[in-house]
């Protein structure tokens, strides 16, 4: 089976930290996707907004680093998570969780875009990358 997403969206508000029982951080935060789309002679636009959830080294270098506004391409997984709320009724909600995410354009305009990747594992060192070393595609 195959469980992989590819993403890019802003940040639709800044990211939230938790800590789990064991003391591991998470890093919660939204992000929007908008898919423009032609239809006869007129263009339209749609927007999506997914939650994206990241835990561990990950989810420290995201807490210091991302805001909203912030451009980033996601990669990772999706997660189902189900619930019984107060009334009885089964609830469920569908989730990102982030393996790596790349910093692609900041919220100001004054600043130079640039890409920075910031890998999930822990041992992976953080790197900028440029655009001649990472084809994108599409």
């Amino acid at each position: 089976m195959l469980n992989k997403v590819l993403i890019i969206g802003r940040l639709t508000r800044d990211p939230v930290v938790r800590y789990l029982p064991s003391g591991s951080q998470t890093t919660e935060f939204s992000i929007a996707y908008n898919r423009r789309y032609k239809v006869g002679d007129d263009w339209r636009e749609e927007s999506h907004f997914f939650d994206v959830k990241a835990y561990g080294k990950l989810a420290e270098s995201l807490s210091t680093r991302i805001s909203k506004g912030y451009t980033v391409v996601i990669e990772g997984r999706l997660s189902q998570e189900r619930w019984t709320d107060r009334e009885g009724k089964v609830q469920s909600k569908v989730r990102i969780i982030a393996e790596s995410v790349r910093i692609i354009n900041k919220p100001r305009l004054d600043e130079t875009p640039e890409e920075e990747v910031i890998p999930e594992e822990q041992n992976v060192d953080e790197k900028l990358w440029n655009s001649e070393d990472d084809e994108l595609p599409f």
